[in-house]
């Protein structure tokens, strides 16, 4: 298993065992210091606001692991309370949204 973390806390861990990437994405606290409910929604969960809620961790950060297909590139964004969309500030890439005046987040597994 070979790891690597990038500096807005999202790990990766490449399996041996099968192809495949467990990654870790980490909502800091000061991304979202009042929230009370985190989810994750992007091109993995066919952006489903409510499939992934994030674990608070006793840090006050938000986090939660999904297994992806390697030599991909992923779009994503959290959605914090049910009302505001936040990026990773730094995701591995931001590509323009098709939705809004704004940009999504991308991890490159």
């Amino acid at each position: 298993m070979t790891t690597a973390v990038n500096d807005s806390g999202i790990k990766k861990q490449y399996l041996k065992s099968r192809n495949a990437c467990k990654v870790t994405f980490r909502l800091s606290r000061i991304a979202a210091p009042q929230a009370n409910k985190v989810c994750i929604a992007g091109e993995f969960n066919n952006w489903n606001t409510h499939a992934n809620p994030m674990k608070k961790l006793k840090s006050g950060d938000f986090s939660i692991t999904f297994e992806l297909e390697p030599g991909r590139e992923y779009q994503f964004r959290y959605l914090i309370d049910g009302g505001k969309w936040e990026n990773d500030w730094n995701a591995d890439a931001y590509v323009a949204s098709p939705y809004g005046h704004c940009d999504n987040s991308v991890v490159s597994v």
